[in-house]
């Protein structure tokens, strides 16, 4: 068998003839059928890498009326959680045999609008998408006509899409649950924003955990700011504008914890010993912050995995009702939230 002269593209046909079979038996071979016996396959396989042959996946698909990637968008690509999680959904979908398109809209609803609009161009089997702040079923439904299967992350547009969340409430509940067993009494909830599913979530669980310790939230112990780090830093003096002031607080997201951590130590005061702070994710980071951070544990490698085999299950059955998941959550306590109360701080 020799290389075929100089010129194009390398075909099927010229892979067929250079190994004496017939044109279909190739296709075959490039689309993992387990019709062809191992001898022919291991063949073929062969003078498909000796001529440089490339898959035309975009002729295959509309060949076969599909596509073998699954579009992701993600609202902050930046936060760990979320690098975490499309590393969990490549994952899932690579053993699958899918790749993945990755967006990022940088919390912005008419970046999301663009990115969508862009990778819809691409003609994806599915899409996850992690909502932006803002983000309105009703801009996305004409956008998504064409009727591509969606899964919905962590932030509700509605019902009619299928939806993986974090058990929002619970993790939030047992972080001030904590904190109310460390002698905490003025407990504040600190960054993200009210408008936000998962955010609103978070408040009702700390929300719920004073009240039922017979504690009246303040006003004041509410302090939004965008879910980063940096936010939550320059945030940090809110915390203490108003005298007694909060001893501990509930976070958002790990992201505002290490954050409000880094404005406390600016200001005199160390998180596990004079304030006590707890964050919400469990990105790798947090085992090792200064000091420990206690979090709630989500493992968003396994939710990026999770949200996968979803929307592999919604291409497999495209007419059934949307579903909703819920992902469960436990504590991780470590030293951020060991803080030691005077008599009178409680």
């Amino acid at each position: 068998m020799s290389l075929p002269a100089a010129r194009g593209r390398v075909t099927l046909t010229d892979i067929a003839d250079a190994c004496d079979l017939s044109r279909a038996t190739v296709s075959l071979v490039l689309r993992g059928s387990p019709l062809v016996n191992a001898q022919t396959r291991a063949r073929v396989e062969a003078e498909l890498k000796r001529q440089g042959y490339v898959y035309h996946r975009g002729a295959a698909n509309l060949r076969r009326k599909a596509s073998n990637t699954v579009a992701l968008v993600i609202n902050d690509l930046s936060n760990p959680f979320f690098a975490e999680f499309a590393a969990g959904v490549d994952e899932a979908l690579g053993a699958a045999g899918y790749v993945t398109l990755l967006g990022s809209t940088g919390e912005s609803s008419e970046r999301q609008q663009a990115v969508l609009t862009s990778l819809l161009e691409h003609d994806p089997a599915g899409i996850i998408l992690s909502p932006a702040e803002g983000s309105d079923a009703a801009r996305l439904r004409p956008l998504l006509a064409s009727r591509t299967p969606m899964l919905v992350f962590n932030r509700t547009l509605g019902d009619e899409w299928d939806y993986l969340a974090l058990d929002n409430a619970r993790g939030a509940r047992l972080a001030t649950e904590h904190l109310l067993a460390q002698g905490h009494r003025r407990i504040a909830f600190f960054g993200g924003h009210g408008e936000s599913s998962s955010c609103s979530e978070r408040r009702k669980g700390w929300h719920a955990a004073l009240t039922d310790a017979g504690i009246a939230p303040e006003p004041q112990w509410i302090v939004e700011c965008a879910p980063t780090r940096l936010e939550a830093a320059r945030q940090t003096g809110a915390l203490f504008v108003r005298d007694p002031a909060p001893t501990a607080a509930v976070c958002y997201n790990d992201a505002v914890a290490l954050g409000l951590i880094a404005g406390l130590s600016t200001r005199g005061r160390r998180a596990g010993h004079d304030f006590a702070v707890t964050g919400f994710d469990d990105i790798p980071e947090a085992s090792v912050s200064a000091p420990p951070l206690t979090t709630v544990a989500v493992d968003p490698r396994a939710r990026g995995r999770q949200a996968a085999e979803l929307i592999l299950q919604r291409l497999q059955n495209p007419s059934t009702p949307a579903i909703t998941t819920i992902a469960p959550v436990q504590l991780h306590v470590r030293a951020s939230s060991q803080s030691t109360l005077s008599g009178d701080a409680a």
